[in-house]
């Protein structure tokens, strides 16, 4: 279930925990990603909230948008980069993206593995993919107020699982959203002070986030002039008689020699 690409834009804009989700998400990322020039930086779901930082210096970026959710145009300040796609089929080349955010898209997904897919077709050889998922165990997807309680929510075990099934390798992972998800002003002041003090207080996963990198895997080839075993070979001439050998003579050319009997 898709959440309405309004509903997105406003909480994110338009709100105060909005606003302090966007700093937290934003943190991580910058750490794993601090510049991207001269590459490709792509977006799916709902991620143009952490993309903004790659504009300048990025050769492209795209932000795909599922038509479930709907689209808007974005950047305002600038030409669009905002695409309506398909869920499991992107406009996009194969291996064309350099690195790749999925924020609001693959707990939502209705088929989540052709997502995996997908995206791992549209990476490049050693690219880059951060996933920002609500985990299971956090206050964030326990409440409807906030977008990260729709959908299915992940464990970090499960996301691992999930990834490495599909050829992606996990590199690293951070959790993110320490405070509450609470419109009340004191929370909103001090959601800095947490974002700093939570993995100190909570190491591991107790964030409302997760925010995983993982790089697609690449299937080694085979070397040049090595060949491949063939377990049960398809045997053709399975029930007829076997040939007889020629003669010695015939294998040098001359017609064999018979003896007449007198």
């Amino acid at each position: 279930m898709h959440l309405d690409v309004v509903a997105l834009r406003d909480f994110y804009y338009q709100t105060g925990l909005g606003r302090v989700a966007r700093r937290a998400l934003r943190a991580p990322l910058a750490e794993f990603w601090p510049e991207a020039r001269g590459q490709t930086v792509a977006g799916f779901g709902f991620a143009v909230p952490l993309l903004r930082p790659y504009l300048a210096g990025a050769r492209r970026v795209i932000a795909l948008m599922p038509g479930p959710q709907g689209v808007m145009a974005w950047p305002a300040e600038g030409p669009n980069v905002a695409v309506l796609c398909e869920e499991t089929r992107w406009p996009v080349e194969t291996g064309l993206i350099d690195k790749l955010v999925v924020m609001h898209g693959l707990e939502t997904s209705e088929n989540p593995s052709a997502l995996l897919d997908e995206a791992w077709r549209c990476l490049g050889p050693g690219g880059r993919v951060v996933f920002v998922v609500p985990n299971r165990t956090g206050l964030w997807s326990r409440r409807e107020a906030t977008p990260f309680g729709f959908g299915r929510p992940y464990s970090l075990a499960q996301l691992h699982a999930q990834l490495r099934d599909h050829a992606f390798t996990p590199e690293r992972h951070v959790a993110a959203l320490f405070a509450p998800p609470s419109q009340r002003r004191f929370w909103l002041r001090t959601g800095a002070f947490w974002e700093r003090m939570g993995p100190r207080m909570w190491p591991g996963s107790a964030g409302g986030v997760l925010v995983m990198e993982a790089t697609k895997e690449v299937s080694r080839p085979l070397r040049v002039g090595l060949r491949a075993r063939i377990g049960n070979p398809l045997r053709a001439l399975d029930g007829r008689p076997a040939p007889v050998p020629a003669p010695r003579g015939a294998a040098r050319g001359r017609p064999a020699l018979h003896t007449v009997a007198g």
